[in-house]
């Protein structure tokens, strides 16, 4: 698949991500970035996140690559695991997995429904964590757990926080060269 120009959908968090996160960035810079539209922003529920999911990978006439951010993490897992079909999930050719978040934290999002237990396991396409060591939303113990479940390369970026806006990763050339691997491998 390395050798096609691959499409990259992008897998915002609870409430999106705004101006100034690496997602958002990533897309004004590449056209061939694309933000799944989720149906509810502010209060996601894991059937309708994976469903949008579903249809943006069934519209897509290329292979594509995730760029997942927090709950963008967990939708992937659970449409990997529980959603997709074999034709769908012979379309991904790897995954980016930022800052995954607990659900059994004390800062996950209460407005979040169904996002519990995560699946752990192994993901049908090259996948990477991406982890911080002081993420408020998922510590290096969960994002760990979740990395060994899914078979994903593991990387731990040290204190960015939850590795968004806030984070002052302004493009973030280092993720954008980890997706590129991922395509390579996928």
């Amino acid at each position: 698949m390395s050798e096609q120009k691959l499409n990259t959908l992008v897998l915002p968090g609870y409430q999106n991500s705004g101006a100034g996160h690496w997602q958002t960035r990533w897309e004004e810079r590449d056209p061939t970035f694309a933000r799944v539209q989720m149906p509810d922003w502010d209060h996601p529920a894991r059937d309708a996140w994976c469903r949008a999911l579903d249809a943006a990978v069934a519209a897509a006439d290329a292979p594509v690559m995730f760029a997942a951010h927090s709950l963008g993490c967990l939708t992937t897992a659970f449409w990997a695991s529980q959603y997709a079909s074999a034709a769908q999930l012979a379309k991904v050719a790897g995954a980016l997995l930022v800052a995954v978040p607990d659900p059994a934290g004390p800062h996950f999002p209460q407005d979040a429904s169904g996002f519990a237990p995560v699946p752990l396991t192994r993901l049908p396409f090259p996948t990477m964590v991406v982890a911080s060591s002081d993420d408020p939303y998922g510590g290096v113990p969960f994002s760990r757990t979740c990395a060994n479940g899914w078979g994903s390369r593991w990387v731990d970026i040290g204190e960015r926080g939850h590795i968004n806006a806030d984070s002052g990763l302004g493009d973030w050339d280092e993720g954008r060269r980890w997706l590129a691997s991922l395509a390579a491998q996928g």
